[in-house]
């Protein structure tokens, strides 16, 4: 069975329609069944848990008797199960072999569906279909992920890169558009892989401030889904960033992009 585009829940007395896509995993609590999505929102149904696991399909993995996961979701397992978006949950030891068996074969599914259609197969094809991007002022780039023979994404390759990208990375677009990140820089640092994984795999828009000790920078980057297996990027060096204020909202922006919810106006 395969996994499901959607799924149909009663809650709070109201039919929705939840993209199967969208789900991070299931978990119990009593009676109630939480379905946490990605962007962080919680809904709560009173479908039991087998019913959940039918109709949410193969895609999604039952780590213990109370709790589902999307293979997706998954970065890796350990003595937990590790997210894509940063959240650890517990799982049945004693089945742990089966759980990454289950995890790895789903995986293998989902990677083996990336097809080549609509993808640029060469160069020229690629610097065709993002040349608008070669006269941006800020950097951006096309990559695809590499994943190893137990499907984790452990490198990714350059297949577009504009001229901006080249003064960030400090590398001649020869030298990376078809080079992986790994063979340029002998000190990569892993913690980019699993945003950049999450963006390919599980379609989501996201945002860092993170160091890049490979370029001896902080920079701000925004990642999002592009061909089957790759993902844009969008990288600003944060020194040549300044925050300008428009107006009283810019404030509220702010606070909304850093999570956290400003108090209404009128509010103590």
């Amino acid at each position: 069975m395969q996994k499901a585009a959607y799924i149909t829940i009663l809650s709070n007395g109201t039919k929705l329609v939840l993209n199967a896509n969208t789900i991070l995993y299931v978990l119990m609590i009593e009676r109630t069944a939480e379905i946490h999505v990605s962007g962080g929102k919680v809904y709560e149904t009173r479908m039991k848990i087998s019913e959940l696991e039918e109709a949410l399909g193969d895609g999604f993995i039952k780590v213990h008797r109370g709790c589902l996961v999307s293979a997706m979701a998954i970065h890796d397992i350990t003595d937990h199960i590790n997210l894509n978006n940063g959240e650890s949950l517990i799982y049945t030891l004693r089945k742990k072999k089966q759980i990454i068996a289950q995890f790895q074969e789903a995986q293998k599914r989902l990677i083996s569906g990336f097809t080549r259609d609509g993808i640029p197969a060469t160069e020229e094809e690629y610097r065709a279909h993002y040349r608008s991007f070669d006269v941006m002022p800020f950097a951006f780039t096309d990559i695809e992920m590499v994943f190893d023979e137990e499907r984790r994404a452990v490198d990714w390759i350059f297949r577009y890169g504009n001229p901006a990208l080249a003064t960030l990375e400090k590398l001649p677009l020869e030298k990376m558009i078809g080079s992986s990140f790994g063979s340029l820089f002998s000190n990569m640092n892993t913690k980019w892989l699993r945003l950049y994984e999450r963006a390919t795999l599980y379609g989501e828009t996201l945002e860092v401030m993170d160091y890049s000790p490979e370029i001896n920078a902080y920079l701000k980057v925004t990642c999002f889904p592009t061909f089957k297996g790759h993902c844009g990027c969008i990288l600003f060096n944060l020194t040549e960033i300044e925050y300008a204020k428009i107006s009283p909202d810019a404030d509220k922006a702010l606070m909304r992009y850093f999570g956290k919810t400003p108090e209404r106006d009128g509010e103590a």
